[in-house]
């Protein structure tokens, strides 16, 4: 793993990057948005580092450890967060539209609000993520373990579910309209209000879930667990 002072970004060293950002987050004079555009952060510890605003499109961040670090408002379009360590992180607001967070561990992550459209979080650890109002529509979220997560009011319209683990799961008013659940696991869930219109249900289990004012028009009940 290395260090922030061993990474260079087009030539100045990450840690006067990060300072200089600082004095910027806190309204300081001498302060400049730390822009880490396309930026090679793989590898990095950042354990608790305050990125909040931070531009980061097209970064690679593969294997680097975010743990505990603030990234609120910050910019991960396209970013590559593959076997990223995301655990307790803040990503609030944060734009991670098709970002690359394949495997990547987000336990107790916060992602309210955060725009993760067409993003792929393919094996993902979700557990306990706070996904309030976020948009996942048309994520990748095959054989992520998404159970005990928090997605009311999420939109997951047309979200690629797959034989993920969603047991436990608050979906309450989530949008989950024209969405593969194929195979998933909704075990506990609370599905109420949910839109579930034209889901693909194959194979799901269901078992003991909440579906109190679910919209189940045009979707095949018929292979249900």
């Amino acid at each position: 793993m290395r260090k922030i002072s061993e990474v260079f970004v087009n030539g100045i060293c990450l840690t006067e990057i990060l300072e200089k950002h600082k004095k910027w987050v806190n309204g300081e004079n001498g302060g400049e948005r730390a822009d880490l555009n396309n930026a090679d952060l793989r590898d990095t510890n950042l354990r608790g580092v305050d990125l909040r605003g931070v531009d980061l499109i097209g970064a690679n961040l593969s294997g680097a450890n975010l743990s505990d670090a603030n990234l609120r408002d910050a910019n991960l379009r396209d970013a590559n967060s593959s076997n990223t360590n995301l655990s307790y992180t803040d990503l609030s607001y944060a734009d991670l539209s098709d970002a690359n967070l394949n495997n990547a561990d987000l336990w107790e992550a916060n992602l309210r609000g955060a725009d993760l459209s067409y993003a792929n979080l393919r094996g993902a650890d979700l557990r306990f993520t706070y996904l309030r109002n976020t948009d996942l529509s048309y994520t990748n979220l095959n054989n992520a373990d998404l159970s005990c997560a928090d997605l009311g009011f999420a939109d997951l319209n047309n979200a690629d579910l797959r034989d993920a683990d969603l047991s436990c799961v608050n979906l309450k008013d989530a949008d989950l309209n024209c969405a593969d659940l194929s195979g998933a696991d909704l075990t506990n869930a609370d599905l109420s209000y949910a839109d579930l219109s034209y889901a693909d249900l194959e194979d799901t289990n269901l078992n003991n879930a909440i579906l109190i004012g679910a919209d189940l028009s045009d979707t095949d009940l018929n292979d249900i667990n």
